[in-house]
């Protein structure tokens, strides 16, 4: 179907946007400093890296870093997510497939299900993994060894991982948003390999509503691009880049509709609150889930709101701005 093919196609220019190595990734200078460290350190002894988890907001790099560490360590990687791993059996058969030094990628790891989790810890710790055949009195415990492999994980929701399952990683990395020139870097990158020009004036613009997220920098360089396009312009200047971020009601801050609804209902209908994550999950029909891990998190960083124990709240910097936009006088 045409939507199939375009969304292929789509997802063929996110991975070219993506970095392929250490030295091309951008941003998070820590993280890159000392994993630098633990590749070279792995790779002169021979072993496995060590189990490592990546966390932080959707669209900083994990999934990105995982690949990259695969191609400097030169080893396959088999990508999966916890959703997708419904039963011990599907585990064990990703588990028992791999290659000596193979990296298994498991994304949403903390929707893992506990006895999914649970097949997870010898596995880790002695590189064994226990089956159950049959089931009552007669059941036994079949020790499968593996080979040596290494786990990377990724989350949004650091703090819903079991306790056993976070120690059991010897790397953990929080990815945090991205520093401005960081994001004006990636902009300027991703519209070389776009082919398309752009100039220093719309970078910053972009750079300024892209939430620090490399994901949504790229987005929304994309959908630029395809205004340049339909204007047979050969680059990207400020005016057009404004007048597209306009169009796609992506504000100063990179506030979208659905940010403004946010702060638009906890405002009005919450008295700028607090209130509970399902309440206003419901009031604006979207998913708990999607407010937590993809929205909250900028909103709160950015000083628009605030998590308390009893719920969220609107700050002044939040009302203020939700005062002052045009756009959201439009909603």
């Amino acid at each position: 179907m045409p939507e199939d093919i375009f969304k292929d196609k789509e997802t063929q220019i996110d991975r070219t946007l993506r970095p392929k190595t250490l030295d091309e990734f951008i941003g998070q200078p820590k993280i890159k400093h000392s994993l630098a460290v633990f590749l070279q350190a792995a790779q002169q002894r021979g072993e496995p890296l060590e189990h490592l988890l990546l966390h932080g907001p959707p669209g900083i790099g994990k999934t990105t870093l995982a690949h990259i560490i695969a191609k400097e360590l030169n080893v396959p990687i088999k990508i999966t997510s916890g959703p997708a791993l419904e039963r011990v059996g599907d585990l064990a058969a990703v588990l028992s497939s791999l290659e000596e030094g193979e990296i298994l990628f498991i994304d949403e790891i903390h929707r893992l299900r506990r006895q999914i989790e649970e097949v997870l810890y010898p596995a880790l710790e002695e590189g064994k993994i226990d089956l159950v055949l049959g089931k009552g009195p007669s059941a036994q415990v079949m020790r499968l060894d593996l080979n040596p492999f290494t786990l990377i994980g990724a989350t949004t929701q650091y703090a819903s991982l079991s306790s056993p399952l976070r120690d059991r990683f010897g790397i953990v990395y929080r990815l945090g948003f991205y520093e401005p020139k960081d994001i004006e870097t990636i902009i300027k990158r991703s519209a070389k390999i776009l082919k398309i020009g752009i100039k220093d004036k719309a970078v910053k613009i972009i750079a300024q509503r892209s939430r620090r997220t490399p994901r949504i920098a790229n987005r929304l360089l994309k959908r630029i691009r395809d205004f340049a396009q339909v204007e047979n312009k050969k680059a990207i200047d400020n005016v057009l880049a404004q007048k597209a971020l306009d169009a796609l009601e992506i504000d100063d801050f990179g506030l979208d509709e659905l940010d403004r609804k946010i702060l638009e209902v906890i405002s009005n209908k919450f008295a700028g609150g607090p209130v509970g994550i399902n309440a206003l999950a419901s009031a604006v029909g979207e998913e708990r889930a999607t407010l937590e891990e993809v929205y909250e998190p900028y909103l709160i960083q950015i000083g628009f709101l605030n998590r308390t124990p009893k719920g969220r709240v609107v700050t002044e910097r939040g009302l203020r701005h939700l005062q002052n936009s045009s756009l959201f006088k439009h909603l």
